[in-house]
């Protein structure tokens, strides 16, 4: 088969690699219809995953057909069109019988094109089958389910619900790309009395509008202190989310919220970031971090369903398979593409 294959610093490649197999009676082998590129994959690029060894195919967020199972495996079968998440879960140790399954003791978390082969491929291994993957709802497509393999999960579970988003909040979202879009279309399912989008960027930022932001601001143009100053009378957002993974970004949102305030951090950071406890001591804000756990993916899957969320609209590109390539290429290059994210699809490639 083939698979998008990290070679090292700043380099994939299209390849052939063997199929995967079943390794464990827990396995999955899985037919890749529809697959997307996160930004960690970005960041497996730079180098700021350490953890990831070149040879690895990438890729963590997938929809497609189950072809074999292991013996083990008794939720999932055969000719079954499943979502595969971003975590993988045992199903058993501490972490995961409390829903915790982002920090797995069993061999799960995020392992998925990190620390074992991925789904950018035309197959992908699933450990854990039963706990690891969701059955596609009737009514939803491929693209729409993609959406909730990650960034929806993400947005919502280490954005929206660790900053405590409540009816009457004043939030606002450090980033709009393709996370900070989903935090700022999850947060409405609280009511917040406004979501102020911040970026560089004017088209990322014209997006952030159309998803639900009441008020957006280009920081490379604009004081966002003062914006937000403005809208709470001096005393700062409730919550503000963290979505770049940059030390100014996390910084400028601990600036920008009240005392008594949530500052959730969602970016992957790849460089120390300060934290400046000699000032911030006294204002009694909660600071979060945290990898998701994918345990909103059933609820977000009913509301998407439902009608209540579209995680499809923050598709902006479509590709074959032939042309991951070039999916690449858009992706990484978000700012002059205007990609927020793109889909890659199972065809003639």
């Amino acid at each position: 088969m083939r698979a998008m294959v990290f070679r090292g610093h700043g380099v994939i490649s299209w390849d052939e690699v063997p199929d995967p197999v079943v390794a464990s009676a827990t396995d999955a082998i899985v037919r890749v219809d529809a697959v997307t590129i996160c930004g960690t994959d970005l960041h497996i690029l730079k180098g700021d995953v350490p953890e990831t060894q070149a040879g690895r195919v990438l890729g963590h967020e997938a929809v497609g057909t189950v072809v074999e199972v292991g013996s083990s495996v008794s939720r999932v079968g055969v000719g079954d069109r499943v979502l595969v998440s971003c975590i993988s879960s045992c199903g058993s140790c501490a972490f995961c019988r409390t829903g915790r399954y982002g920090q797995c003791l069993g061999g799960g978390g995020w392992i998925l094109g990190h620390l074992v082969d991925g789904v950018q491929a035309e197959f992908v291994r699933v450990p854990f089958a039963d706990n690891s993957t969701h059955p596609v709802p009737i009514g939803l497509s491929d693209e729409q389910m993609l959406m909730l393999a990650d960034i929806f999960p993400t947005g919502y579970e280490v954005g929206v619900l660790n900053g405590r988003v409540r009816p009457g909040d004043v939030v606002v979202v450090v980033g709009a790309g393709p996370i900070g879009l989903a935090a700022i279309m999850t947060a409405q399912l609280f009511s917040p009395s406004h979501i102020v989008a911040v970026d560089t960027n004017d088209s990322r930022l014209a997006a952030a509008a159309r998803f639900g932001a009441k008020t957006v601001v280009n920081s490379s143009r604009e004081d966002v202190a003062v914006v937000v100053d403005g809208l709470t009378g001096g005393l700062g957002a409730h919550v503000v989310m963290e979505a770049v993974g940059i030390p100014d970004t996390f910084e400028s949102a601990v600036e920008l919220v009240r005392p008594g305030g949530h500052v959730a951090n969602i970016g992957v950071h790849g460089s120390p970031a300060t934290l400046h406890l000699e000032d911030i001591w006294i204002r009694d804000l909660t600071i979060t971090t945290g990898l998701v756990d994918t345990s909103s993916t059933p609820v977000l899957a009913a509301l998407a369903s439902a009608g209540q969320l579209d995680p499809g609209a923050l598709i902006t590109h479509r590709f074959p398979m032939a042309e991951f390539g070039t999916a690449y290429d858009v992706f990484g290059r978000a700012a002059e593409t205007g990609a927020l994210k793109v889909v890659v699809s199972r065809g003639d490639g």
